[in-house]
Formats: C-alpha cells, structure tokens, sequence
C-alpha cells in the first residue's frame, strides 16, 4: 500500500510535534469560456518575494501551484516554465518543501475538460514532466477536491462544464481520481518515493427526521473520491450501480479495485460552512437560501439551531480516521470574516487536531490557507465583485502587509500556541444569535463570555463614533469599556492615569473630541484642548504602558484644492480650526508615540443615531419638506460599521501610522443625498443643489490599503436595514 511510504519511516512523524504548512490559494476555474486565476488576482503570481515573507514565518511545507493550464495553456506540446522555474528555485533556496497542486478546482486546460476520456492521460503526462523537471519534489496533490469540483462542476453548473446530474458529476469524479492514480504512477516512475497528499472537503450533512434519508444520501456521497482512490467501490458499495448508470462498465470500476491509489495522507480541507443542514420549513430561513424547485432550503449547518452541538473540525478528523486508518492533514483552514474571527478559527482548528492526536489518531500537519487572502470566493467565483478577503498577509495596497494571522502563525511554528486578548471572546459561529431560527417556545440562553480582565476602552462614549465602535464590539465578542467623560476627561493627565490604571486595557481607542465643525472658530481653546491635548495625552500615557493605540482624524486636515481625492502622504494644509486641530493632533500623536495608528476618515453616516446626513434627508424628504445640498464639496461618505469594523482589524493587526478610511468613491453632497433618496424610492425634485461656500475636494483614498466598500453599496445597506427609521410622513409612507 502506498501509505508504506509514510509508515514505515524510521522515526514516525506522528510522534512528532503538530507540523505548522501553508497555502497559497491558486484556483484557475473555467466559467463559460472565461478562466479566472487566484494567483493573478491576489496579486501573487507577480511578487516572488512573497516567498521570502512566507519563509520568515517559520513555514517549511507549502502547499504551491505547478498548475497544468499554466504550463500548457493552449496545446499540450506548450511548455512554459519560467515562472515556475523561478518561484520553485526559491523555496528551494529558502529550505521550503512544496506539495505540487496540478490541478486546483480547474477542468484542465482549453483542450480538455472533465467529461473528455482522455483527460486522465493529459494530466499524467503533464505530472511527468513536473517530475522530470524537478525530482526533488517529493509531495504532490494532482487534483485538489476531485468530489468538490464534481460536484460544483458536474451538478450544480457553477464551473465548467456546467453539468446538472448526477451522471455529469460522477464521470468527471471517475477522471479526476484516475488522473490522480495515473500521475501519481507518472511521478513514481521518476521518484519512487513521492507522497500523495490528497485534498478533500469532509463536511457532513444533518437534518430534522424527515429529511434524514437526503442527509444520509450526502454523507454516504462525501466518501466517494476517497473510496474510489483506496478500491473500495465495488459491486457491494451504495453508489457502485451509480457509477454503471453514468456509463462505467464493471471493468472501469475494477480498475481501483485491483489498483488502489491510496493517498499516503488524506487532506482535509475543512470550513466553518463546510457542514450543512437540511430543513424543509423554508420559510424559516433568508431569502437566498429559498431555491425554487427545491423543497428544503440547504444551510451552515452552524446557522441551524438542530444541529448545535454537532458540528465541528474533531469530529470530522475522526469520522476520517476511523473510515481510513490512514495519516492526516488538514490542508486548508481558512476563514473569511473580522480579524478576530480569523484568529478563533485557526485556534479552533489547531486545538481540534491537538485533541484527536492525543486521542491517537496520526494528524501530520495543519496548513494555514490562503496566505495571502482570496477574491470572490463568497460568490464561488461565479460573481467578479472582486471581493477580497485577507489571509495572513492583505495584498491591498502599495505592499504585502502581515495581518495579525501572521503574528499568530509565527508563533505556533516556533513555540506550538498562540494568544490575542480577542481570543478571550467566542467566535461567530459559537454564539447564540448565529442562529437562523429557533423553535416555538425554545429559550436560547445568551452567550456567556468568559470573564477577561483584557478589554479595549474606547472613549467617546457619547458620541456616534464611539457607540458605534462599541456596538462593532458587542456583536464581534469583543470585551471592552465604554467611557465617557465622566470616567475620564482625556484632556487631564490625572484622569487618564486613574482611568488606565484600573482598567488596565490592552489597547485604546480614542473616539472622543470636538466635533462642532461651524463652531470651533468661537471655541478655539476647547476645540484645540480635546481634538489635540486630548489626543496626545492618550498617546503618552499608551507608549508608557506599551499598548496599541487608535485615534481619529479628518478629511478637513486638506484645503480641498488637490483636484483629486487625497492620500495619505499629502501634505496637510487645513482651512478651518477645526481641521487646525487634527492636524495638530496627528502631529503631537505621531511624535509621542509613532506606534500609534491614526485613521483619517470623512462624513459619517450610519444607522444608529438620527443625526447624520443620509437619515435627515430621508426624514425631510418623508416629511415634504425640501433640501438644500452642496453641490461643490466633494467628499468621501464613510459608513459608521464598515469605519467600525475596519479599524478594529488594524488596531488588531498593530498597524501603524496614518491611513485612510473611508468608504471607496466621491461624490458631492448633493449627489449623496440624491442618491440615497433614489435608493430609498424617494422623489428627488425636493432637492435643491446650492453653490458656493464648498470646500473644494476633500475627498479620501488610500495608498496603503482599499479597506472599506464603495459608498454606493454602504447607501444601499443603509437603506435596506433601516427603512422604517424615517417613514414618519406622507412622502415616507407611500415610498415604504
């Protein structure tokens, strides 16, 4: 048996410590006649210096593309190997082991597919020349997730070749898996030695009784690219008359059965949605998972109130064992989501492979995935909205940048664990409130978070920006203080030494200040006393104890005459005293502590107080009445939660220095106010566009990082959750 080759080391990798691999998400996925590649979208495939960042984190396996449809795109008598060449040159250098991908969710290149016969071969005979090329390769995935891509690919029609049925998916698993065996043989012919290390999502499947019979159907199906690999699909097997039905003869299936190709480790790629549920009372459930034609709607098995307690990465790793007998790792762990999340998720999945080994089952490694994030993977590739998700590094911007992942994963290579105060919390999928629905007369307990003497202060405790933080904070489980001026005036020494020292937080975020644009010319002295002392009194007493630090800036730092939106290395030049004022404050809090992040952002908006723009257009407009709106001011709208949610992952991440905030786009006060009025059903003809008075472009972007979504779609958010805020007049009532 092929796992001889792992088994029979002299000294057995089970014993050990827990291995710590990585991934670089690499998916090249044919969509109609469009491919689209995570390595050219992520940014990778033009930085080889990524290697060098990975080699710091004390990573020395990695999960790397040598992808078929790259080296022979258009023939298969192409061969293009210089960026190979050059990326497997170095992590040669850099003493980093990779497991060559050759196919990661892909149908092959343009002149094959997952139906054609012949794919097998082709994909061998491009295994060959990897081995050939370079045989000190000594891991190697062929075909990532064969059953996954199948099933994406052969019944559900998301991806190439866009199949419906179940014979579609079954022929394309029945290629894969001998593309597998051919090129494993393939590569053994030049490295006797090479592994397989074969991927595959195992999430199980759990309903109420009756839908039990569809869940036992999926979970019986989840084994299939396994079984098929280890010769264990004969006549006897549930799915053996399936296979015949699609076309396969009896001699087609006792090809696995007299030659297995069993994976000398078995790779569990393992998600928080990787397990579902099953429940016929749709009208229970979102509207997105209402499919018509389907009589049950098919979710995270973690949104389902039936299936608490069921779910979870251990469970599965053992299903896997005690089905296999065979070595393990979890190839992908991964989680899109705040940054305090990401790291629960990856405590989560190295905790559940500690636990099953000290049960003695033999998990080799775990692979932190998608290290340098991934791009519409929420939509599975089939939207191109170019949403980003982070990994252990974030790729916007002018460079890489390690997220607070990294710090993590460079600690769990060197010492075997990790801690973060937000790890004190619980994540998203283990609270009460992540539930869809709960049954009739069934009390849910609230979740009860862990006594933690490590909490955030925020400041500002009255203000729409500090309660909006602390509501960001609530629902991500994070521990905090919200204090107001009575608790601690930040402007006096004496009351931000007594406020810190009993509190004793482990980072702050400044909220608090003047806010009173059209008043500060009269209160000066005030306005400069909170906006700036305040500001810098805070960041002193932060470097002295040695924690992160937050404080927030403005648009109005700029005289608006740039002609385009500003970055963060223009030169500040305010012309109001209020933007004197944060100007001064960035200045004094740069220079008492530079660790310090000061983020500048731009006209809030946001669903939870009645004093921002947006709603008081609404409000008018529901009334009858008309509105005024600049039409030479040009600026940046912010949403209240994104700017929340964003700055609490940089204050996670430790990141430094100024950076922009704001919700991508510009626009003009009046056409704001249009906008919003449109996208509430709202007539506009009661806005009236004045002039005159603007201050020019003070619009923001950022050179360092595009965090935040358009304002567009955080208008379109805004008004699809908070319709009813405003519908207190005629206008508001029809519109609603």
């Amino acid at each position: 048996m092929n796992s001889s080759r792992v088994l029979s080391s002299p000294t057995h990798p089970a014993m050990a410590p827990l291995a710590l691999w990585g991934g670089v998400e690499c998916t090249v996925v044919r969509i109609g006649d469009r491919y689209r590649d995570q390595l050219a979208e992520t940014g990778h495939k033009h930085r080889i210096e990524d290697l060098d960042a990975i080699a710091a984190l004390g990573i020395r396996t990695l999960r790397y593309p040598v992808l078929w449809e790259a080296v022979s795109p258009t023939h298969p008598d192409e061969e293009e190997w210089h960026w190979h060449d050059q990326r497997l040159s170095r992590l040669r250098e850099l003493g980093i082991a990779p497991i060559a991908g050759l196919v990661h969710h892909g149908s092959g290149p343009v002149y094959t597919s997952l139906l054609d016969p012949e794919f097998p071969a082709l994909l061998a005979r491009h295994a060959e020349r990897v081995a050939r090329r370079y045989p000190w390769i000594s891991m190697y995935t062929p075909v990532n997730e064969p059953l996954t891509t199948a099933r994406f690919s052969g019944l559900y029609g998301h991806w190439y070749p866009h199949g419906r049925d179940i014979p579609t998916m079954l022929r394309a698993l029945y290629h894969e898996c001998l593309g597998v065996a051919l090129s494993m043989q393939a590569i053994r012919r030049i490295n006797p030695a090479a592994l397989l290390v074969q991927t595959e999502d195992m999430g199980k499947t759990f309903s109420l009784p009756d839908l039990q019979h569809q869940a036992d159907y999926e979970n019986e199906r989840r084994w299939l690219g396994f079984d098929l690999l280890c010769g264990r699909i004969g006549p006897a097997h549930s799915w053996y008359g399936e296979f015949l039905k699609a076309g396969f003869t009896p001699r087609h299936m006792a090809r696995f059965l007299d030659e297995p190709c069993i994976p000398d480790i078995v790779g569990i790629n393992h998600y928080v949605t990787s397990e579902r549920f099953l429940d016929r009372r749709k009208r229970d459930y979102p509207e997105p998972f209402r499919v018509d034609g389907v009589p049950y709607v098919d979710v995270h098995a973690t949104r389902a109130f039936h299936a608490d307690g069921l779910t979870g990465p251990a469970a599965r790793l053992r299903e896997v064992w005690e089905r296999y007998g065979l070595p393990i790792a979890v190839t992908e762990a991964h989680l899109g989501g705040s940054r305090d999340d990401q790291l629960r998720w990856l405590r989560e999945m190295w905790q559940a492979a500690q636990t099953v080994r000290s049960e003695g089952v033999d998990i080799r490694a775990l692979t932190v995935w998608s290290l340098f994030g991934c791009v519409d993977w929420n939509s599975l590739l089939m939207q191109d909205n170019g949403f980003y998700e982070s990994g252990v590094f974030d790729v916007r911007g002018n460079s890489v940048r390690p997220t607070a992942l990294a710090h993590a994963v460079s600690s769990l290579a060197a010492t075997g664990s990790f801690d973060h105060p937000v790890l004190d919390g619980a994540g998203w999928w283990q609270r009460k409130d992540r539930f869809f629905s709960t049954p009739p007369n069934v009390a849910v307990a609230p979740d009860i978070m862990k006594t933690s003497h490590r909490k955030l202060v925020i400041t500002g405790g009255t203000g729409t920006l500090g309660q909006g933080l602390s509501r960001v904070c609530a629902h991500r489980g994070l521990a905090h203080d919200l204090l107001t001026r009575a608790d601690m005036d930040i402007a006096d020494e004496a009351s931000v030494e007594r406020a810190l020292a009993s509190r004793r937080p482990w980072a702050v975020i400044n909220a608090a200040g003047y806010v009173r644009v059209a008043d500060a010319a009269r209160e000066s002295e005030r306005c400069f006393r909170e906006n700036a002392a305040g500001a810098e009194l805070l960041a002193r007493a932060c470097a002295r104890l040695g924690i992160p630090y937050v404080t927030f800036s403005s648009d109005l730092v700029f005289d608006g005459s740039l002609g385009r939106a500003y970055v963060e290395s223009d030169r500040v030049s305010p012309l109001c005293v209020y933007g004197s004022s944060k100007a001064e404050a960035e200045r004094r809090v740069m220079h008492a502590f530079p660790d310090a992040l000061v983020v500048r952002t731009s006209a809030f908006f946001g669903p939870w107080d009645r004093y921002n723009f947006v709603h008081m257009v609404l409000r008018d407009l529901a009334a009858g009445r008309t509105i005024e709106a600049c039409g030479d001011s040009v600026i940046s709208p912010t949403y209240v939660p994104d700017l929340a949610h964003a700055t609490l992952d940089l204050l996670i991440d430790r990141v430094n220095g100024v950076w922009h905030l704001a919700n991508q786009g510009t626009t003009s006060w009046y056409e704001f106010a249009e906008r919003a009025a449109r996208e509430a059903g709202m007539d506009t003809s009661a806005i009236r566009m004045t002039r005159g008075g603007g201050r020019g472009m003070t619009a923001l972007t950022s050179e360092r990082g595009l965090i935040l979504p358009s304002f567009t779609a955080a208008v379109e958010r805004y008004v699809r959750e908070n319709a009813v805020a405003w519908n207190d007049g005629p206008a508001g009532r029809v519109a609603a």
